[in-house]
């Protein structure tokens, strides 16, 4: 909400990309995307609003995030994954190919997601289990 509102002030919000992050010519950042140090977006993949891949992490290739996803350090899509708006994939985490994770989803560090996973939960551990629900 904040960086909408800054927009609507005139600030512009640059993508931000560290010397050593490597991003494919066909991947997609949204608008004040932030890429770490040693972050990898590959082909064909593209990246929401305001996304953040963090230090050593990986969004393989043809994977959609949506607005305002956290990829902590050292997480790891694999290629064609979904992730919802204002997500976060905890620090360690490998997510298979062809997985979707929902809007507003907490995946604990060092979690391996085999399975979908839904909009508003809390999941952890190997396999990713859904542990709680978001929403009250």
């Amino acid at each position: 909400k904040v960086m909408e509102r800054a927009q609507q002030a005139g600030c512009l919000f640059p993508v931000l990309s560290h010397p050593t992050s490597i991003i494919s010519p066909s991947a997609q950042l949204g608008t004040g995307t932030v890429l770490c140090a040693g972050s990898i977006v590959g082909t064909g993949a593209v990246l929401g609003t305001g996304c953040l891949l963090n230090t050593g992490s990986s969004v393989d290739h043809d994977c959609r995030l949506a607005e305002f996803v956290h990829v902590c350090p050292g997480a790891h899509l694999a290629g064609d994954v979904k992730v919802g708006a204002e997500s976060w994939i905890g620090i360690g985490t490998a997510v298979i190919e062809g997985r979707t994770i929902g809007a507003r989803s907490i995946i604990g560090a060092g979690s391996v997601v085999t399975r979908d996973l839904p909009d508003d939960v809390v999941a952890y551990g190997n396999p990713a289990r859904i542990q709680k629900s978001r929403v009250n």
